[in-house]
This record gives structure tokens, C-alpha cells and sequence, in this order.
């Protein structure tokens, strides 16, 4: 077997490290830990229990998870009728009226109250009053949002959000 690094008389070899021997004795080379040293462990040990208990406290087994319910049909149409109505009249104001930025105001939060409440109820998204709703509702305060509450509506959106309006009312009347 030939060697990596040939020999020849020009080399000189290097000498052995010296190899240190491990001492006999099986005293301590450094003191116990102190509790101060031994808190991470504890730590970590603690982080393991409380993650698993939480897991198995939280299982769907032991806390079942049910789905909010918005409430009843009749409950869906009162309500959209009042956030109609409340849309005409905010609509509808004339932009030299005091009233209308606290008419904004209501209007914002009783269209962010009634998205929120109905928006994550699959039996209603099919449903094409809460798509015209949804779709005026966004209209509306899109254009407040971006324009302020004083600035009046364009005649084309106002158009489109009392149309849209009209056939999500045609829509609850029929049942849709």
C-alpha cells in the first residue's frame, strides 16, 4: 500500500504529539450545579408539559367546536331591512345637511355590525339578497372610507348602490 506523501531522504519527520493520559481519579473537575444552572432544563421540561397539556385540553374532543349562529331567517330579514332603510336615507341626504356625517357614522357601523354578523353563515351566501347587500354595503362605505363622510355620492354609484338596494328587497321578498 502506497503511502500519501512519499518518503524520501530530503523529508524530515515530524514527532508525535504527546498524548496526554486521563487521570485515574473519578473526583468532580468542576462543583455540582447550582439551581441556577439547572433552570433551563427545568424550563424546557416545563414548556413540553404545559404545550401538551394545552393540545390535549384543547382537542376537539374534549372542547367541541361549534359554528356561531347568526340566528333565524326571520331575524336575517329584519335586520337587512333596517340596513336598507338606513342606506336610502345616508344615500339620500343632501350633502349640505349637519346631520350627515353622524348619519355616516351609524351607517358604518350598522353595515360592519350586519357584515360581520351574517357574512360567515354559508346558508346565507347563496342567497342573492346578501349578495346585492354585500355588494351595496361595499359600495357605500368604500366611497365613504376613501372620500370622507361629507363628500357626496356620484349620481352613477348612487344609482347602482339604490338599484342594487331594490332588487336585494325584491330578493328577501321572495325569500332569496
Amino acid at each position: 500500500m502506497a503511502s500519501p506523501a512519499p518518503l524520501t531522504p530530503a523529508s524530515k519527520l515530524k514527532p508525535l504529539s504527546h498524548i496526554k493520559p486521563i487521570p485515574n481519579s473519578i473526583a468532580p473537575l468542576s462543583p455540582p450545579p447550582t439551581p441556577q444552572q439547572q433552570q433551563p432544563q427545568n424550563h424546557y421540561a416545563r414548556r413540553h408539559f404545559l404545550s401538551l397539556a394545552t393540545a390535549i385540553l384543547t382537542s376537539p374532543f374534549v372542547l367541541p367546536i361549534t359554528p356561531a349562529f347568526a340566528g333565524s331567517d326571520e331575524e336575517y330579514l329584519k335586520d337587512t331591512e333596517d340596513v336598507i332603510d338606513k342606506v336610502r336615507t345616508t344615500v339620500n341626504m343632501d350633502k349640505n345637511d349637519p346631520n350627515v356625517a353622524d348619519a355616516v357614522a351609524s351607517l358604518r357601523e350598522t353595515s360592519n355590525s350586519w357584515v360581520a354578523k351574517y357574512r360567515r353563515e354559508k346558508a346565507l351566501l347563496g342567497r342573492a339578497s346578501f349578495r346585492d347587500m354585500y355588494s351595496a354595503l361595499n359600495a357605500v362605505t368604500g366611497h365613504y372610507i376613501s372620500f370622507g363622510p361629507t363628500a357626496p355620492i356620484p349620481s352613477k354609484r348612487r344609482a347602482r348602490i339604490l338599484e342594487e338596494m331594490d332588487t336585494a328587497e325584491k330578493a328577501l321578498s321572495r325569500g332569496r
